[in-house]
């Protein structure tokens, strides 16, 4: 089952996780995870540039060393780079030194990789532990969601995607969407309306 929307009462039980962006200029805040992936990356970065839209890609860090010419056509163009770990880790399944090892090692990875250094995480399925989160948040700002599209699940019909996000987006929304192998399929049938949506409801997008 998909939450495509965040509910409060979990956002209030950790309220040092940003779960919304600043509504003012009626912003949305896109955002995509798990990438950089050729075939998914480069496509997001195409429907985007068509729209003179911006959105924060949230990497992991394997990712950027095996494709870092991709990764570079992400800072490039003008988006927000975040850490994702180096090898999307579940923090709910690994031990607290491991998975800040792994943050770290991001930060190495990309910083050699491309130049950048990122003050953004996003914890990988959005599963992370108190621990974790409270050393993170001494030099980064976890960014969470309040809209999920859930397009990384195939058993969603891509209608059902498309209309979920559009309903749930209002201005501040976080919204995530997934540039992995596992949505390449998805992403035609669900990113090109929903970016039209956007544009026809005045919305204007920002970085986080």
């Amino acid at each position: 089952m998909v939450w495509h929307t965040v509910p409060r009462a979990v956002q209030l039980l950790f309220p040092k996780r940003i779960w919304r962006g600043d509504p003012s200029g009626n912003r949305v805040f896109l955002s995509f995870d798990d990438g950089p992936v050729p075939g998914a990356t480069d496509y997001v970065l195409n429907e985007l540039e068509k729209r003179g839209q911006k959105a924060t890609f949230f990497m992991v860090g394997d990712n950027v060393r095996k494709h870092q010419s991709l990764a570079m056509e992400v800072v490039d163009a003008g988006h927000g780079i975040g850490n994702h770990t180096l090898n999307h880790l579940n923090g709910w399944k690994t031990p607290a030194g491991e998975y800040l090892q792994n943050v770290r090692a991001f930060d190495e990875t990309v910083g050699q990789k491309i130049g950048i250094q990122t003050n953004l995480f996003r914890p990988p399925y959005g599963l992370i532990t108190g621990p974790q989160a409270k050393s993170i948040l001494k030099s980064k700002k976890v960014l969470m969601w309040n809209v999920l599209s859930g397009d990384y699940d195939l058993s969603l019909p891509p209608s059902r995607i498309r209309d979920k996000t559009m309903a749930n987006t209002r201005a501040g929304s976080i919204v995530v969407f997934h540039d992995q192998q596992k949505t390449q399929d998805v992403l035609p049938k669900v990113l090109p309306v929903y970016l039209d949506f956007l544009v026809e409801m005045g919305f204007e997008t920002a970085l986080l």
